[in-house]
């Protein structure tokens, strides 16, 4: 059997759910897939057969046990901006459509969905499956292909998450219940309360209302946790805060910023700020342009708002360039364009830092994980060795001048400095973390942290964050009521 976690809203925790569930269930020789039909996301990962999906999926089938494949996520747009998103169909490119030509498709991504959704259920016996956003959008109802019309075709039971941090738990779980279909109501088995700060005993009274009003259990109220797991989407931004620190890292938050989970093993580390473009850069000690949906876009966005002026400045004196994806093909000296990566065919100067030039041609996409050496460069590549990632991108950047960053990928300036790579996953490598804090320390004249900082438990290689999750989930969650959803036969 199998169950969905459906949430009352978006970043309501179903990912972390799910991942929590998963390894659960696994822990105890219950074989399970995650599974989520709909994802709409700018974090993805790319899978060991060049297959892309959103990253939420990938760390719900490392939770499992498993390696992430294209079925656990069939559907996954990737918004453009305007109304327009990517979608990604099987893990591969389909093409570029208005949110309105996308919803004429609903019965035929529907029927993809759920053979995904069975091929994996034949397999693993087991599927916890996961809503996208709200599920009681009553205007979407005839075309919500991650929410009511899977769960009418699937009949499976319902866990309904609220997120009581976001205040109103009672409005948003007993709101949902109540404008679910009257079909699909009596599917909902249980409801989780998450995000609860403080003492849990000063909410027993709200349980016992929120089974009065619902009808429906409460299986559980999750505690608000920071475990070190990959965020889903652009709405984890906001609940990252500045911290202080002796060297700080600013990375730009471009307006379609893509795969900012990059970053998140290295903000374990250093503080690391995500900056608006126009803001100043003046004050930090290094500089990453992130992924992008839309090189073409940001690049002018940097441009008007004098950014890109204050990157050379920088530069200028001496502080370290990194572009990760469009990031890189923003440091090069043109982007030539025609037509795929924006609406306007065109040629577009670029930052200048990077002797390099990318060309958009074709619709092709290149998804691929990779393993690359650093080439000894400069004080920060010399020093990282062999990383792994993936690469998740459109174009081809052709090297002038400039070495190559990696073996086969990538430039760097001749002092090492200014680095652009098309190697998503970077700085998730121990490596490269400690070869960038490192320098940091050193070129601001301070002793780099030393043997037992990198070993302590927030460092990269600690504990397991999935058995810690699970852990969490288990002291919380009545799973006595949640195993007789599942068999442990496949």
């Amino acid at each position: 059997m199998s169950v969905a976690v459906l949430g009352t809203s978006s970043h309501a925790g179903k990912s972390t759910v799910v991942a929590a569930l998963c390894r659960a269930l696994v822990r105890r020789g219950i074989p399970v897939s995650p599974f989520k039909s709909q994802n709409m996301s700018l974090n993805s990962y790319v899978t060991r057969d060049g297959a892309e999906i959103g990253i939420a999926q990938a760390v719900q089938s490392f939770a499992a046990g498993l390696e992430p494949r294209a079925d656990m996520n069939p559907i996954l747009l990737k918004p453009k901006g305007e109304g327009i998103s990517q979608v990604v169909l099987l893990g591969r490119p389909y093409r570029d459509m208005p949110i309105a030509e996308y919803y004429r498709e609903s019965d035929r991504l529907l029927d993809v969905a759920l053979a995904a959704f069975r091929r994996l259920e034949t397999e693993f016996g087991n599927v916890v499956v996961e809503g996208a956003g709200g599920a009681a959008e009553l205007n979407l109802y005839d075309r919500d292909i991650a929410n009511i019309r899977l769960a009418r075709a699937l009949q499976l039971p319902i866990l309904l998450v609220g997120d009581i941090e976001r205040g109103g738990i009672f409005a948003q779980l007993y709101g949902t219940l109540r404008l679910l279909p009257d079909d699909l109501r009596p599917l909902v088995k249980g409801l989780i309360v998450n995000k609860f700060r403080g003492d849990p005993g000063l909410f027993e009274d709200g349980i016992r209302e929120l089974e009065r009003i619902c009808g429906v259990p409460v299986l559980g109220v999750l505690p608000y946790a920071s475990i070190p797991l990959p965020s889903e989407d652009s709405l984890s931004l906001s609940d990252k805060r500045p911290r202080s620190g002796a060297v700080r890292v600013a990375i730009l938050r471009l307006p379609h910023l893509s795969n900012f989970t990059d970053f998140e093993a290295l903000e374990r580390q250093v503080p690391v700020e995500y900056v608006m473009p126009g803001a100043p850069l003046g004050g930090y000690d290094c500089i990453i342009l992130p992924g992008t949906k839309n090189t073409v876009e940001d690049l002018a966005v940097l441009r008007s708002r004098g950014t890109l002026d204050e990157i050379r400045r920088a530069r200028e004196r001496g502080i370290p360039v990194i572009g990760i994806c469009g990031g890189y093909q923003i440091l090069g000296k043109e982007i030539i364009d025609d037509g795929i990566e924006s609406s306007s065919p065109g040629v577009y100067e670029g930052a200048g830092l990077l002797d390099c030039v990318t060309r958009f041609r074709t619709y092709e996409k290149t998804t691929v994980q990779v393993r690359r050496t650093a080439r000894p460069v400069g004080p920060i590549l010399s020093r990282m060795g062999e990383v792994t990632g993936y690469e998740i991108h459109m174009g081809t950047t052709e090297r002038g001048a400039d070495g190559e960053a990696f073996d086969a990928d990538g430039a760097v300036s001749d002092d090492g400095l200014v680095i652009g790579t098309y190697l998503h996953g970077l700085f998730q490598n121990g490596s490269a973390i400690r070869a960038l804090v490192e320098f940091l320390y050193r070129k601001k004249g301070l002793e780099p942290p030393g043997e037992a900082w990198w070993a302590d438990s927030h460092a990269p290689g600690g504990g397991d964050p999935y058995d810690a999750l699970a852990d969490l989930f288990e002291a919380h969650v009545d799973m006595e009521r949640i195993l007789p959803f599942f068999t442990n036969k496949r």
